[in-house]
């Protein structure tokens, strides 16, 4: 399986969205929660080149947010971002 970092918060709609997405493919994933970390706020702008979570890197791949986690899904291209 590949592997996979989510950067996220506990009240963000998005962030559940992209995890339950995950798990339904079951996806295993590392979450890395910055809801009260400035410099993880900072180490996701410096990395992604954006503010907003969820961030994820499948690989060492930036995979983008939620909607393009979901437009992957959609056009078939994640499960073979999640195969070995």
């Amino acid at each position: 399986m590949a592997s996979i970092t989510v950067y996220s918060t506990r009240f963000c709609p998005y962030c559940t969205a992209a995890k339950n997405l995950l798990s339904a493919k079951g996806a295993e994933y590392n979450e890395i929660a910055v809801d009260s970390d400035p410099q993880l706020r900072l180490e996701i702008a410096e990395r992604s080149g954006q503010r907003t979570v969820p961030q994820i890197w499948i690989n060492d791949a930036h995979i983008g947010g939620y909607s393009e986690l979901a437009a992957l899904e959609t056009s078939g291209a994640l499960d073979s971002l999640l195969s070995p």
